[in-house]
């Protein structure tokens, strides 16, 4: 289990837990698979599309990416805070898909995350 786990199962059981758990998702360091390409000079985050919504799908560790994608695959790690500021307004988070502590985030969701670390930068 990790931290980020931990904080989730918290913020799940405690909704005053909302802001630890939102705090450590923009200081974690996400492993983003990359989408398979020629281009090897432009990085192209892998975007999954299941009934028409778009996912950047988003995890903690490379042993969960790579469980996920069931074989070895290009990624690049970003930074939550990272992840947010470059998200664009139709997209939707996937974040550790395919395990036990996985969360979905909705655009909402994201946006207000965008605007949080727009005032952090500020």
């Amino acid at each position: 289990m990790t931290e980020l786990d931990q904080a989730l199962e918290h913020y799940l059981q405690d909704d005053n837990q909302q802001a630890r758990y939102y705090d450590l998702v923009l200081n974690t360091d996400f492993y983003i698979p990359l989408a398979d390409g020629e281009n090897q000079e432009q990085l192209t985050p892998l975007i999954v599309e299941t009934d028409g919504t778009s996912y950047l799908m988003l995890f903690d560790s490379e042993e969960r990416l790579f469980s996920w994608a069931r074989q070895s695959i290009n990624y690049v790690v970003i930074t939550g805070f990272g992840v947010a500021s470059l998200s664009t307004p139709q997209l939707h988070w996937a974040v550790n898909i395919g395990g036990p502590f996985a969360k979905q985030f909705v655009p909402e969701e994201i946006g207000w995350l965008k605007e949080s670390v727009r005032l952090q930068q500020a």
